[in-house]
C-alpha cells in the first residue's frame, strides 16, 4: 500500500494506542474521540478505505462537495469536517433523520432527502460546478448515477466512486461487474485509479475519475 494522501483538516492521530485517520467535529456514531478530534473508520466507510489504501483522491481539504448516498451520515460528516458545502443525498427518511443530528453542528453540510437516480429533482438546491462527487449508492446502474450526476460537476472536478458489485449484479464475479462498470463510465469519465478496498470491504471497488 502507498502512504495516502490526505486532505488538509485529516490528519492521523492516536486512538487507545492505535494510529487511526481522524477528523475534527462532534461525534456521530460512537466512533473513538481525542478532545476536538474523531476517528474515521475505515470499516464504515468506502471513503475512508480509498485514503487508508493510498488511492490519490485529489481531495485537499475546502471543495464544494456532492456526497450520494449519505445514509446516516457516518463518511459524510466527516467529508463535512474538512470540505466546504457538503450536499448530502439520501433516498430513506429514517437515516435522514440521523444525518439531521450529523447537520447540526456542521453548518457546511446540507442533507437532501433525495433519490441519487433522479438529479432533476435537486438541480434547482446544489449549486453547478461541485469540486468532488462522492458516490457511495448501493444500487443498480451505479455508472448511470455517476453519469446522470456529472452536470454538477466542475471540467476539473473529481468523481469518487465506491461500486459494491452484490448490488450491481449478485450472479456475476466481482471482477466482471468492475469492469462493466467501468466500461460504463467511459461515457463521461476517465478513470484515473481504481483499487479493491479489502480487507475493509468485500466486493467493492474505489474509483477516482474525471469528466472527460
Amino acid at each position: 500500500m502507498s502512504e495516502p494522501v490526505l486532505p488538509d483538516g485529516v490528519e492521523r492521530r492516536e486512538f487507545d494506542g492505535t494510529e487511526r485517520l481522524a477528523t475534527r467535529g462532534d461525534p456521530v456514531y460512537g466512533e473513538p474521540t481525542d478532545g476536538e478530534w474523531r476517528a474515521w473508520n475505515p470499516n464504515r466507510s468506502k471513503l475512508g478505505a480509498m485514503l487508508e489504501l493510498g488511492l490519490d483522491t485529489g481531495l485537499a481539504g475546502g471543495e464544494t462537495v456532492l456526497y450520494l448516498g449519505a445514509a446516516s451520515g457516518t463518511t459524510v460528516s466527516h467529508v463535512a469536517d474538512f470540505a466546504g458545502p457538503t450536499y448530502a443525498v439520501e433516498f430513506a427518511a429514517r437515516p435522514v433523520r440521523d444525518l439531521l443530528d450529523a447537520a447540526d453542528s456542521r453548518d457546511q453540510l446540507f442533507p437532501l432527502l433525495k433519490d441519487a437516480r433522479k438529479p432533476e429533482t435537486y438541480a434547482h438546491v446544489v449549486e453547478s460546478d461541485v469540486d468532488v462527487v462522492i458516490q457511495d449508492v448501493a444500487t443498480r446502474g451505479q455508472a448511470r448515477v455517476a453519469l446522470e450526476n456529472g452536470r454538477f460537476l466542475a471540467d476539473d472536478g473529481r468523481l469518487l466512486l465506491a461500486v459494491k458489485a452484490r448490488s450491481e449484479d449478485v450472479t456475476r464475479e466481482p471482477a466482471a461487474v468492475f469492469e462493466a462498470v467501468r466500461e460504463d463510465l467511459s461515457e463521461g469519465y476517465e478513470v484515473l485509479e481504481a483499487n479493491r478496498l479489502e480487507p475493509y470491504h468485500a466486493d467493492h471497488l474505489g474509483i477516482v475519475a474525471r469528466p472527460r
